[in-house]
Parts: structure tokens; sequence; C-alpha cells
């Protein structure tokens, strides 16, 4: 029989700017870079058009570096009998986080800046989850990771 499932989420990170607005931005970009590139080789600086290819490159190179992070994902699991974490790349899914409920405690911890961390911790050990979320979304999981962990051992002592 398989453990009942206290909570199962899956924590990705959100990109503000759609793939079509990232071709707006882009294309505005690339045809900026040609009016000021046809200006300059007008004025016979013709190496500008290497800068400004350079820099679109770069730029390119950022947004997709940043949509390829946004594949990354996240996932939590209670049951009554652990808390697993495992991240997930593309293909790639690792645990990286397992212990027993009855033992583990999670903690909502203020990191320095303006936000906090959700930490899950246990005889020493202590993981870092839902890193790609906003403040008030990082209550709210510490908040379901909580009440999830309390269910699951309650759910231990049942008779």
């Amino acid at each position: 029989m398989a453990a009942r499932l206290h909570l199962d989420t899956v924590i990705a990170p959100t990109r503000s700017l759609p793939l079509r607005g990232l071709a707006l931005v882009l294309g505005l970009v690339l045809g900026l870079d040609l009016l000021v590139g046809v200006a300059f080789v007008a004025l016979g600086a013709a190496l500008i058009l290497l800068f400004l290819a350079a820099g679109l490159l770069g730029l390119g190179l950022a947004f997709w570096v940043s949509y390829r992070q946004a594949r990354a994902r996240e996932r939590v699991r209670i049951t009554a009998d652990h808390v697993m974490v495992t991240r997930e790349h593309g293909r790639l899914t690792r645990t990286v986080w397992t212990s027993p409920t009855a033992f583990t405690r999670v903690s909502l911890e203020k990191d320095g800046r303006d936000g906090s961390e959700v930490r899950l911790a246990i005889s020493g050990r202590r993981l870092t989850i839902g890193s790609s979320l906003g403040p008030k979304e990082r209550k709210g999981l510490a908040e379901s990771v909580e009440a999830a962990i309390r269910a699951a051992r309650a759910e231990r002592y049942e008779p």
C-alpha cells in the first residue's frame, strides 16, 4: 500500500517576461543597434558594429540563462514516514533531502536582507527550500509544510 501524501508541492520559478515579450525586447534592441551602427558607419567608425553585436549577443545569452534556470523545479513530499525534497532540472532529478517526519522541523528565518528563508532541519542538518519564491509565498509555503507535517505526525499515532 502506498503511503498517503500529506503534501506534494512543486515549486517553480516564474519569469515576468513571456517569450513574445522577449522577442519584442530583442527586436527593439536589434533595431536600435542597427540605427546606431548605420550612423557610426556613415561617420567612418565601422568597428562599432562589433561592439553592438557583442552587446546584443550578451543580452541574448543573459536571457537564455534566465529562461534555462526557469525550468528548474523543487518538489516537496510529506508522508507519515518521511519528508523528501527533490530538485529537478530538465531530465535530471536528484533527491537532496530525506528525513523522518516525526523529527523534522520547519522554520521561517530572516535572512539578513528584507526577506526570509524556509528551512527544514533535523539533528544539525538544514535545507533551505522555496528560494525562488517571494516573501509572501515563502510564508505560505512554511505554513503549508508545517501543517502537513503536523497532519502526518497525527496519522502515525492514529489507532
